[in-house]
This record gives structure tokens, C-alpha cells and sequence, in this order.
């Protein structure tokens, strides 16, 4: 399968199945389509075809270099990975390896997010705190079921988990005693509203927390209209300072700001440039996913409005980027040289498998966002999976399940979407986020348009601050 677009003055080829990417010329551009199955194509064919658009040596000279890369596998290349799915679901489903759980630390929040899928930290049903014993148990149920894991990955998520911190702690202090006994690692993350971020607070998670994920949603005015105090106040002014001495206290690494963007700011782009311009280097701002009645939702009108934001934003980012500015967008880090394995290319998240959500009493669902709907608890951290049928299903959910995704030229990269996603849009987890996939389709050409300006550059930095050194 081949996906051909033009982005920022570059004409961009992608091999879908070998995951090659290539910055051609106009004729080569035009050709290839024309050759795909049809490598022997004569040149009088494709003059023709191009409408003597080109010359008879330049199309020579395309068309041999068109079958030089079909010939290497970087062009045309078959799709290998649709037979190897079933082995790998097969898999999932009879070890049912856990590597990372979302504890609920605290069915409880600060803020009262309009756009909030918790119900202000409820999840269709109680406010509560997790006690120590129930996450000390999530941990060994984590540990117990990791495998020959070592690297496990713990999110302390909400509601708001700085509510309930003690217990944050003790459970991080159960964790590390327990690394050198039982061979694991462990790679805790806080994700906060800020409201109660303090010293203490910072200090303990710069010491023990790998990632920071700070809420806030850009300008003052678009943040205080969404996400109110309980009293109904602004959050900007109380949470910005703290999020902005959290950054700067983590070199500027190992965070992000995470912010949704809704229908009353499609200048999302403007939220992005805000964050930067405060200081942040490590931004993440995406579209709200909720009821469409609701007067936020996200439009089908607003859709060439927001992949226009996304053009805007790649070309700001390449243009401070270029001047020394780092600034790195979440959805538009792609590895065009490795990446993740084929097995997660393939199944995405991990949801239901490798990943599990923690309430405050123990019940196991496949993640975050299936919390408090029952239908999907698969069982509790004391009896362990008693709803296989739901992993099963979960197990066998991947690009080749989906019918969307066959066709889709994106699939690699985003691995099907989110199964959350796909169920509260059409009743499936196999189901399709039609306006959820035409922005991840734009957010892939941005990111691979963007690795292709800075790869002009003499020098440029990666995802991660490294240098790279253009070929």
C-alpha cells in the first residue's frame, strides 16, 4: 500500500507495510502510483499517462529509480504481519501478562472539568479514596502477574490523586522494597490538576515519579472556561506557577502539559504556542472525546478548521525549532527508524491485556476510560480475572479486526485507535472514531512532514533532546 500527500512544499511517499518514507520530486511523485503493480509500465505508457507532462529521459530516469527502491523493499512491499496477529492474540489471551496498571487513587477531584469522562472523579458511581491495602495488593497483583517482566509502569491517576498522597507514597515506598526481592523495576507516573501541588509534593515526585503529567489546557481565558474550581473559579492563576517551577525543576524533561481542546477553541494551535512561549518544551494537547449533544463537542464542521491548526502548528514548531526554540508535540513524535515493536504496532495500548485500571475498592477494568461501566469489569485485585470472555475480546482487538483499518495507511502508527474511543462512538471496541481517525491521518502527515524540514537542517534535535546530524 502506498500514501502519497503533499505537506509544506514536500511531496511525501509513504510504504505503508515496510514503513518507508520518501521526499521524491514531482515526476517521481507522479509516477509512482501509475507503476504500483505494474513495475514493467513502458515509457510510452507513462508519458501518455502523465499527459506528456515530462520528458522521455526524465521518465526513464524515475522510473528506474522507482524500481530500484521495489526492488530493495522499500517500495510496494506485501503486508507479512496479518498472519502473525492470530499467534500473538493467542498469546495475550492464555498468559495474560500484566506490564502497567492506572491506580485510582482517588475517585474524588478538586476541579469540576465540564469535559471530565470521570464525572468529577466518580466513574458513574462513588467519591472515594484508595486505602493502602487495596493498592498494596494492586502491586502484587501487578508483580504477581508480570511474568519475566522486570520494567513495570504505575500511574497514580483520578479524580485527583494529590487528594489522597499519603498513600501515594506508601504505596512508591511498598514498590521500590519489594524491586530487589522480586526482580521488577518500577516506572511510577503522577497525572495532577496542580490545585495541590506543593514542595513536598514536587520533591517526592522529581525523586520517585519518571513522568509528570501536568493538566492544563492553555490560555487563560480556554483553561477557566473548562475546568472551574469546585467554587466555580479560574484554575490558570493558581495552577501556571506551580506547573511551570515543575518543569523547570525536571531539566525540562520527563513531563508534559496535557490539555484538551474542545469546540470553543479549534485555535488549539494558539493553546500549544501559549504553553511554549510560558516556558514548557514538552506539550500535549488533544481533541475532547464526549457526548455529542454536548455544547463542547467537537463538530464535523469544525474538522477542516482543526486539520488546518495542525498544518499551522508543524510549521511553528519547525520555524522555532529551527531557531534554537526545542518544543516537542506529543502527537507529532514519530520513529521513522525503529519504533515500537510489531506487536504493539499491531494491538496498540494494551488495554484489557497489559494493561489495567485499579478503583479505589479493587475492581479490574481494561482501562481508565472503561472505569464504573460494568459490563467491562473483568474482576478485582483479590480474585483476579474472573470475566476472560472481556480479555478475550480485548485480546483479539488489532488492526486486521477492524475494517476501517484495513485500508488505512495510518494503522501502523496508531495501531487502531482507541478501543475506548471505538466503543462509546459505535457500541464496538472494533468500531470505528471516523472524526477521531481523520485527525490521527493529519497528526501522522504533520509529524512525518516535520521530520522531513528538520532533516534539511544541518543540525536538529529529536523527540528526546538528542542531536541528529542530517543525512
Amino acid at each position: 500500500m502506498i500514501h502519497e500527500y503533499k505537506s509544506n512544499g514536500y511531496n511525501i511517499v509513504m510504504d505503508v507495510n515496510s514503513g518507508a518514507v520518501h521526499i521524491v520530486d514531482d515526476i517521481v511523485y507522479d509516477l509512482i502510483p501509475l507503476m504500483e503493480g505494474r513495475l514493467d509500465l513502458s515509457v510510452e505508457e507513462m508519458m501518455q499517462q502523465t499527459g506528456g507532462k515530462y520528458k522521455e529521459d526524465e521518465i526513464k530516469e524515475a522510473s528506474e529509480e522507482i524500481r530500484s527502491l521495489a526492488e530493495n523493499g522499500s517500495l510496494y512491499t506485501e503486508d507479512i504481519y496479518e498472519p502473525y496477529v492470530e499467534k500473538f492474540s493467542q498469546y495475550k489471551s492464555e498468559e495474560h501478562i500484566v506490564k502497567a496498571m492506572c491506580l485510582h487513587i482517588a475517585h474524588d477531584c478538586n476541579l469540576r472539568c465540564k469535559y471530565c469522562f470521570a464525572e468529577e472523579g466518580e466513574y458513574h458511581g462513588r467519591r472515594a479514596l484508595m486505602s493502602y491495602e487495596v493498592g498494596k495488593q494492586a502491586l502484587d497483583y501487578l508483580m504477581d502477574h508480570s511474568g519475566k517482566r522486570v520494567n513495570l509502569e504505575v500511574d497514580f491517576f483520578g479524580g485527583e490523586p494529590t487528594m489522597n498522597f499519603d498513600v501515594v507514597k506508601k504505596l512508591v515506598e511498598y514498590g521500590r522494597s519489594q524491586e530487589k526481592i522480586r526482580n521488577k523495576k518500577f516506572r511510577f507516573t503522577l497525572t495532577t490538576n496542580g490545585i495541590l501541588l506543593n514542595d513536598e509534593i514536587l520533591e517526592f515526585a522529581n525523586k520517585e515519579m519518571s513522568n509528570l503529567v501536568l493538566s492544563i489546557d492553555g490560555r487563560k481565558e480556554v483553561n477557566d472556561r473548562m475546568r472551574p474550581t469546585a467554587v466555580q473559579s479560574g484554575s490558570y492563576d493558581i495552577i501556571m506557577p506551580k506547573f511551570q517551577k515543575a518543569a523547570e525543576s525536571r531539566n525540562q524533561t520527563n513531563y508534559y502539559v496535557r490539555g484538551t481542546y474542545t469546540h470553543y477553541n479549534t485555535d488549539f494551535a494558539k493553546d500549544v504556542l501559549h504553553l511554549h512561549d510560558l516556558g514548557f518544551e514538552q506539550i500535549s494537547v488533544e481533541p475532547v472525546v464526549c457526548d455529542p449533544k454536548e455544547p463542547y463537542a467537537l463538530k464535523e464542521e469544525d474538522l477542516p478548521v482543526l486539520l488546518e491548526q495542525y498544518d499551522i502548528l508543524a510549521k511553528e514548531i519547525i520555524k522555532r525549532r529551527k531557531e534554537g526554540k526545542y518544543i516537542n508535540f506529543f502527537h507529532f513524535m514519530i520513529d521513522l527508524q525503529g519504533g515500537p515493536c510489531i506487536a504493539k504496532r499491531l494491538s496498540g495500548c494494551g488495554a484489557g491485556g497489559e494493561y489495567l485500571a485499579v478503583t479505589p475498592w479493587g475492581d479490574l477494568y481494561p482501562c481508565h476510560q472503561f472505569v464504573g461501566e460494568e459490563q467491562f469489569k473483568l474482576g478485582t485485585v483479590f480474585d483476579g480475572i474472573t470475566n476472560q470472555n472481556i480479555c478475550e475480546k480485548f485480546s483479539k482487538c488489532n488492526v486486521y479486526s477492524k475494517p476501517e483499518c484495513k485500508e488505512c495507511f495510518a494503522r501502523f502508527y496508531c495501531s487502531g485507535g482507541c478501543a475506548a474511543n471505538s466503543y462509546h462512538c459505535s457500541g464496538d471496541i472494533n468500531g470505528n472514531y471516523k472524526f477521531g481517525c481523520d485527525l490521527q491521518r493529519k497528526r501522522i502527515e504533520c509529524a512525518i512532514m516535520v521530520k522531513a524540514a528538520l532533516a534539511e537542517a544541518e543540525d536538529f534535535r529529536d523527540e528526546n533532546n538528542t542531536a541528529i546530524a542530517a543525512d
